[in-house]
This record gives C-alpha cells, sequence and structure tokens, in this order.
C-alpha cells in the first residue's frame, strides 16, 4: 500500500568501505530484483551467491500467496469467496497484522483495500469519490471482522475485502534474516523498495548507515544508525495526485472517514527490532498525527521514530536522537521528544 524509497543511492554510499581490515573483512555478494511492485536489493556478508537465489526465492513465493492482485494467491480468493487457506506462516502474519490494527485502535485497518481502490491508487486511475460512496465503503472497513482459525483459514464477512500490503514488506524482511541467519550469515543489509532491514552490523562491526529521505525535496533529512533492526517510511509525498483545482490528495488514507490522513504530518520513520511493527507502525502513526503519535510510543516504548510536519518540524525520539546525524543542509527545525507527556 505503501512506500517512500529510501535512497538506493544513499545506501550505495553509505555501503562504501564496510569492511574493515585483516579478518573482521568479509566479501559480499548481492542480488537486484524486482518483486511486490517494487525495486529491492539484498546484500550479504560471507554469503555466497545460490543463499541469495534461494532467498529471492522466498520472495517470490511470499508474493504469489499474499498479492492481492494475483488471481492464485490466497488473499486474492479470500477477497472473491470469503474465505482462504493460509499457510502456516502466512496465517501468524495476518494474526501479528491484525493484533497491531487493534493496538493502534484501527489506524492501520487491513480491510481498507476497497477505499484505497476507490482512489485510483492501485489502479492508477485517479478520481476523488464523493461523500456517499466513501461512507458505503467505510462501513466494510473493520479489521475486527477478519478471522483467522487454527488451521489457517481466514474469512470475511460478505462485502469486505483484506490487503496485508502495509505490513508483508517488513515481514518479508524478518524472514529473509531468519533464513540468512539459518544458513551462517551474520551481516546483511536488505532494502525491500523503501523497507530497509539490516542483519547484524557491517562486517568490520561498525553499525550500518541508513539515509532517510528529505520529504519535501530529492535530498536527506539525514543518516540513521542502527543494527539488527528495520527502518521504514512512509510519507504523503510519495504516491498522490492533484485534481483541477490544485488539492493534493496522497494515499495514506484515514480508515475512519476513507480520505486522506492529514493531521500535521508529512512523513513518518519507524526504527525498531520487528519490520512487521515497524512497517504497519510507519502507516498508523501517519494516520494518528504528531500528539497520538508521540502518546502511542510513550505508551509502547518499543521502536523509535523520526516524524516531519507540515509547519517545518523534524522531531525525533531520545533513543534515536543518539544515532541520527541530520544532513548538514537540514532546513528543518529538529527537536527531541520528551519520554513524558508534557
Amino acid at each position: 500500500m505503501k512506500r517512500v524509497w529510501i535512497w538506493a543511492l544513499c545506501l550505495a554510499l553509505l555501503l562504501g568501505g564496510c569492511g574493515g581490515s585483516g579478518a573482521a573483512r568479509s566479501e559480499d555478494v548481492s542480488r537486484e530484483l524486482f518483486a511486490m511492485d517494487t525495486y529491492m536489493t539484498l546484500r550479504a556478508f560471507g554469503a555466497d551467491a545460490a543463499v541469495l537465489e534461494s532467498a529471492e526465492a522466498l520472495i517470490r513465493e511470499i508474493e504469489a500467496e499474499l498479492s492481492v492482485t494475483t488471481e492464485s494467491s490466497a488473499v486474492y480468493q479470500l477477497n472473491e469467496t470469503g474465505a482462504a487457506r493460509f499457510s502456516s506462516e502466512a496465517a501468524e502474519l495476518a494474526r501479528r497484522a491484525l493484533a497491531l490494527c487493534a493496538e493502534t485502535n484501527g489506524a492501520l485497518d487491513l480491510t481498507v483495500y476497497p477505499v484505497v481502490r476507490a482512489w485510483g491508487f492501485t489502479t492508477g486511475e485517479h478520481r476523488v469519490p464523493e461523500r456517499g460512496e466513501l461512507d458505503a465503503l467505510c462501513a466494510k472497513v473493520d479489521h475486527r471482522q477478519v478471522q483467522v482459525a487454527d488451521d489457517g483459514t481466514v474469512t470475511l464477512p460478505e462485502g469486505f475485502e483484506m490487503d496485508l500490503g502495509a505490513v508483508t514488506k517488513g515481514w518479508l524482511g524478518e524472514r529473509l534474516c531468519a533464513y540468512l541467519r539459518e544458513r551462517g550469515v551474520e551481516s546483511a543489509l536488505l532494502d525491500l523498495g523503501g523497507n530497509v532491514q539490516t542483519l547484524g552490523g557491517k562486517p568490520d562491526g561498525s553499525a550500518w548507515r541508513v539515509g532517510v529521505r528529505d520529504p519535501d525535496g530529492e535530498g536527506l533529512l539525514g543518516v540513521v544508525e542502527v543494527r539488527d533492526e528495520a527502518v521504514v517510511t512512509s510519507g504523503g509525498y510519495e504516491r498522490y495526485f492533484t485534481d483541477e483545482d490544485g488539492t493534493v490528495y496522497w494515499h495514506i488514507l484515514d480508515p475512519s472517514t476513507g480520505m486522506p490522513a492529514r493531521n500535521g504530518l508529512i512523513s513518518v520513520t519507524v526504527v525498531g527490532a520487528e519490520g512487521l511493527r515497524c512497517d504497519g507502525l510507519s502507516t498508523a502513526l501517519f494516520v494518528l498525527g504528531q500528539e497520538r503519535a508521540a502518546a502511542f510510543w510513550r505508551a509502547s516504548g518499543d521502536f523509535e521514530m523520526l516524524l516531519v510536519t507540515e509547519d517545518g518540524r523534524l522531531l525525533l525520539t531520545p533513543g534515536l536522537a543518539a544515532r541520527f546525524t541530520p544532513d548538514a543542509g537540514l532546513c528543518y527545525t529538529l527537536e527531541v521528544l520528551s519520554d513524558v507527556e508534557n
């Protein structure tokens, strides 16, 4: 449903000089591919090409099962018939994603797909739906109606549809890291089309340095240092259209209204150990807006975030501020959020 591009060029630059000297240096292998409607780059140290070939096969397998547009996929069958049998791994993905929907009180909702489609964000045929149409569609938006049985059978009420796209790439990052670890890989950087997932640190023991794009230009906000973490960004500038009156409509929708979420934010970056959680939260926090996003972070405490506001501020959680280097030309006012509500 989303993705902001955390620059592939930036990643290439930051990867330069990854190796240290002597035994600390490992040769890397890389693989580029197009999957899940985006370009991906897998780079692993201490692996051979066959490992990444198998990793690509895993990506293709997941895409085949979870694509909302592939007629042979389990998700497509679910949306067409109201029931489908998922693999055990995909069923667990659905359970975790639905739990996150509940935790965010529906700011993330897997059943908003028909509303997104009505706006044309899935087809490229953009339009502004009438309020009555949106009201009818929003009446069929409720993640609580999705049922996942113990045997992996997923069911939906009549008229409901589901899309796991808001969390699939985050979950994929987790799966790929587990796969690589099982094969002895201790250092890898995976760019999954804007979702960046890291395995360990660089071969020389230092942290990976991941660039985060400026939502108001072509440069960077800065660079964040991470180890064994995901970095996921969602922004209103990523996929949008402008109507004849010059009004901008972006693809991140508020499930409660069916309208583009406008709560003062233009970009949200989430950093944390769980790729799925970071992926889903990057959307949910954008919908919640600055104050509710900050309250959610304070209550949760298991992730870091970077918020960019429409009025030119860059807000960082304390744990991220300590490992974030702003770009030299940064034109935002940098503020560190308090870990207690004012």
